[in-house]
């Protein structure tokens, strides 16, 4: 079973099982997370496709840790007028562990 859930502005194809990362949560490691912008649930042929979600859907999930991805090397130049600017940014992310469907 798989459904498409809605977080942080994006969506997610997620399995039982599945290790995902995800825009951060304010959650601590080992917290349990409950998904309520279900999309889309559903196996083969059975497949309910919410209007914009599917009513009585969730995806259960357990926080496993949070952290900075890999930093991000932003450079600004404009040529011929001395102008450079560089600058770094490293995003935050929640790492989640998919545990039920409930669809």
């Amino acid at each position: 079973m798989y459904a498409v859930i809605e977080t942080g502005g994006k969506q997610y194809k997620v399995n039982e099982g599945d290790v995902i990362y995800i825009e951060k949560l304010d959650v601590e490691a080992g917290a349990a997370i409950t998904f309520d912008k279900v999309l889309v649930v559903g196996e083969g042929a059975d497949v309910k496709v919410g209007a914009p979600v599917v009513d009585g859907a969730t995806v259960s999930a357990t926080a496993v840790k949070n952290g900075k991805a890999k930093k991000v090397v932003v450079y600004k130049m404009k040529p011929k007028k001395g102008y450079h600017k560089k600058q770094g940014h490293r995003q935050a992310y929640t790492k989640v562990e998919i545990t039920k469907i409930n669809g």
